[in-house]
């Protein structure tokens, strides 16, 4: 059995999509229910395992509503494998029957990340913070600032060395999934942000040196995107957004869709977004949809025309 992963993949759905414990408790029999059943490794499982494990399942006399519940759990468990770059295909998509439009992601408008930036921006900036205080609302903001201006992925974002963010860089090399590496922009605004934490940081003498950006008491030495959500959903909350609604991942998505509207072409944000396949980025094309709808609704020279009305 691949505990290993199956722990990263409830990971993922209890911190990004804010799975309740009956929920992740039934992901996890139903993952560790096809384990058993398969000969070797969970994790290089094939379409014919998936398959076969199917058909034992109606052998047995399993209802439709069980087997299609373990269909679609093994289904999210394999696409999560794929899309974290731990396997290079996903065996359980030709079982997937009639493709289906993907779900658009959700996404933050411009007004709520603002609100969200002012927030940590404004908490950041309170006179009489203790120094722990100080930094930990410093950090937000360095984290908020850079994520919404990169669109990076969580798990880059909070194991960024400190060596990565140079003072006046506008630019900086994150290594993704697969070892790919790309090129991602910092704002003015964000290099402020990492540099007045910095300053805290490292005034505050009790604090260790660490050649993470965001070091913390943790087993790998940086905050974890556990921490890291958690807190965010906290600051949504004081920003009077929907907590539940929140995550980094969110952000990364809000990030894409709002270079998309107002004039990024899809090929630039697939590099920004480190996306290996421009297919994987076209889940934002409803962006350029609309906007495309707008410029012939605004800008055609015969859009306000009624001569060619039948």
């Amino acid at each position: 059995m691949s505990a290993g992963d199956i722990t990263l993949f409830l990971d993922m759905v209890a911190v990004e999509r804010g799975a309740s414990p009956n929920t992740i408790s039934a992901y996890r029999r139903d993952l560790e229910d096809f384990a058993d059943d398969c000969d070797g490794p969970l994790a290089q499982a094939t379409t014919d395992d998936i398959k076969a494990y199917l058909a034992r399942l109606e052998a047995n006399g399993a209802k439709a509503s069980t087997a299609a519940r373990r269909l679609s759990a093994l289904k999210q468990f394999f696409q999560f494998l794929y899309a974290e770059g731990l396997r290079d295909d996903d065996p359980a998509e030709p079982l997937r029957g009639p493709k289906k439009p993907k779900p658009l992601p959700k996404v933050l408008d411009e007004r709520a990340v603002d609100a969200l930036l002012t927030v940590a921006k404004e908490q950041g900036e309170q006179p009489g913070l203790k120094p722990a205080a100080r930094i930990k609302a410093l950090r937000m903001r360095a984290l908020l600032e850079l994520l919404y201006a990169s669109g990076m992925r969580v798990t880059e974002l909070v194991s960024l060395p400190r060596s990565a963010v140079a003072s006046g860089a506008e630019a900086f090399v994150v290594r993704g999934k697969g070892g790919r590496e790309r090129l991602v922009p910092v704002t003015p605004v964000a290099s402020a942000a990492v540099r007045n934490y910095l300053q805290a940081l490292d005034a505050d003498k009790r604090q260790a040196p660490s050649k993470f950006l965001f070091p913390a008491d943790s087993a790998e030495g940086h905050l974890t995107r556990q921490a890291f959500a958690r807190d965010l959903k906290l600051l949504g909350a004081q920003a009077g957004l929907d907590a539940k609604a929140l995550s980094p991942h969110v952000l990364r998505h809000a990030f894409a869709s709002h270079l998309l509207a107002h004039g990024a072409d899809l090929r630039t944000v697939q590099s920004l977004l480190g996306h290996k396949d421009i297919a994987t980025t076209q889940i934002y094309t409803h962006v350029l949809d609309e906007r495309l709808h707008g410029l012939v609704a605004t800008c055609h020279p015969l859009a306000e025309s009624e001569e060619r009305l039948p």
